[in-house]
């Protein structure tokens, strides 16, 4: 199939947001640092072992992001696909025994050589992409139910399911919740969503039950003192760090939560190192990075040139705030408990390499914000919050 693409002239990236990334980055650098220095000290004999880790895996996922800038985000369509099946196969094989390896009593990694990866930060990618070709390329025929509604929604499916399996619920409520934004910006009726959103409630109420760590999860965040010493430590010992900071913070690299107090430091609760070593003030400024994030990708999103672009940029800024949403959220005793890193920011190199991509992705869309093309094949279909795009 040949695709055809709008003259568009190329300006300049979006400064604003790549210099926003750019701080989150830096952030995450020094925090990861503080944060895990005395795990990989007690793990590794070697203090800063995460911290090189972390910067290697920002250099190779700066070269990405800027290699993914340099390709026009109209010919990513036709790799949309592929991916999407390459998606599928990795989710697959992560679930086989003797190919994905188990951490923490989760299946969630594929290692090759030195390096390991989560085939789940692959889907999301898959996932956004995909859901911007379907709904552009739809038009109003997304306003039906079977043949607008369910087909995206069948595939985010099964990334969910495939996701739950590992388990992993909190990318699995991610994938779901990007297919919902993308169709409803896509125009989708409301009631239609509305009636999947209900009638996935029961689904979600037989997963939880179905594992029993799952409930109790679900139980902890409802009274995490209930057992302080099982289901509920991680929420109060992240809710102490966070006590602990004050307004100001106890000093950066001061955290005594870290101190094997506070599991998964570095990584899912690295928010609550940072709330205690920076504050109030701390948690504040960095929740301010990801509102500034947010706004800057609906500006690109709202201003980009066709429809699918409009999608695409929405579906990875959604996709990424919704990450660091649910992320905040747990460590601030907010949502339950699920296990997912905070973007830029945790460590993590599968997670960060692929994010930078889609970073890269957003900024190639800037360099033609405010451009109106008429001749895209989608600019007729209107797409919902943004006008005629």
């Amino acid at each position: 199939m040949t695709l055809s693409m709008p003259v568009l002239h190329r300006r300049g990236i979006d400064v604003t947001l790549f210099a926003c990334v750019l701080a989150l980055v830096a952030i995450g650098l020094v925090m990861i640092y503080s944060a895990s220095s005395i795990v990989a000290y007690d793990r590794m004999d070697d203090s800063a072992y995460f911290l090189k880790r972390q910067a290697m895996w920002i250099a190779l996922g700066l070269a990405a992001m800027w290699l993914a800038r340099s390709v026009h985000y109209q010919r990513l369509r036709r790799f949309t696909i592929p991916l999407l099946l390459l998606a599928t196969l990795l989710m697959v094989l992560v679930l086989v025994p003797g190919i994905g390896r188990v951490a923490g009593g989760a299946r969630r990694w594929i290692t090759v050589g030195p390096a390991s990866f989560q085939p789940v930060e692959v889907a999301k990618l898959a996932l956004v992409l995909y859901l911007a070709h379907f709904v552009s390329r739809r038009g109003l025929a997304i306003r039906d139910l079977r043949r607008g509604v369910l087909p995206p929604l069948a595939i985010a499916g099964v990334f969910a399911l495939l996701a739950l399996r590992q388990p992993d619920m909190g990318s699995a409520l991610v994938l779901s919740g990007v297919a919902m934004v993308a169709l409803f910006l896509g125009g989708a009726q409301v009631l239609h969503l509305t009636a999947v959103a209900a009638a996935s409630i029961p689904l979600i109420a037989v997963v939880i039950l179905a594992a029993q760590y799952r409930l109790q999860r679900v139980l902890a965040f409802l009274d995490p003192w209930r057992d302080p010493q099982g289901s509920g430590f991680h929420i109060i010992q992240s809710l102490l760090a966070f006590g602990s900071g004050g307004l100001i913070g106890v000093g950066l690299g001061a955290s005594r939560q870290k101190f094997f107090y506070l599991p998964e430091s570095h990584t899912d609760f690295i928010y609550a190192i940072l709330g205690e070593e920076l504050g109030l003030l701390g948690t504040i400024g960095l929740l301010a990075l990801f509102a500034l994030f947010a706004y800057r990708g609906l500006r690109i999103a709202r201003a980009a040139p066709d429809r699918y672009g409009a999608l695409l940029a929405a579906g990875i800024t959604a996709s990424i705030t919704g990450q660091a949403i649910l992320n905040m959220g747990v460590a601030t005793g907010v949502l339950p408990v699920t296990g997912i890193p905070l973007p830029f920011v945790s460590s993590g190199g599968s997670s960060l390499a692929v994010t930078m991509v889609q970073i890269g992705i957003l900024l190639n869309i800037s360099q033609y914000a405010h451009e109106r093309a008429s001749s895209a094949p989608e600019s007729s279909e209107p797409a919902r919050a943004w006008g005629t795009v």
